[in-house]
């Protein structure tokens, strides 16, 4: 995945925390401003960035510039991480069977001893 204005755009934290309140529902400029603790021109400012790298798509409603989550990036996203968390999972599955198999003796002691 060369995608750089993905990765540029998911690189900062209060882009982040768009997509993360974004996750749970469409919302309108200002309710994000808001819930971000951003001016309004800054939140403008992120969402171009998120709308550009194609994170978001956003509707005209009224008055209202209302902004939602495009899936489509996030599952590319998701595909190139596949394997890493593969890799990821046997790790911690290897830890696991080590720790399973340790002596009694090693583990910590309980609060009643």
């Amino acid at each position: 995945m060369s995608d750089a204005p993905l990765w540029t755009a998911l690189s900062d934290p209060h882009r982040r925390a768009i997509v993360a309140l974004l996750l749970e529902r469409p919302r309108p400029v200002g309710e994000i401003a808001e819930a971000c603790g951003l001016s309004q021109p800054g939140t403008s400012k992120h969402l171009r960035v998120l709308r550009e790298a194609g994170l978001v798509r956003v509707r005209q409603d009224a008055q209202r510039r209302v902004y939602a989550l495009d899936p489509a990036p996030i599952a590319e996203l998701d595909a190139w991480l596949a394997p890493y968390r593969t890799l990821w999972n046997t790790g911690l599955d290897t830890l696991g069977r080590r720790l399973d198999e340790a002596p009694d003796d090693t583990k910590a002691p309980s609060s009643k001893d």
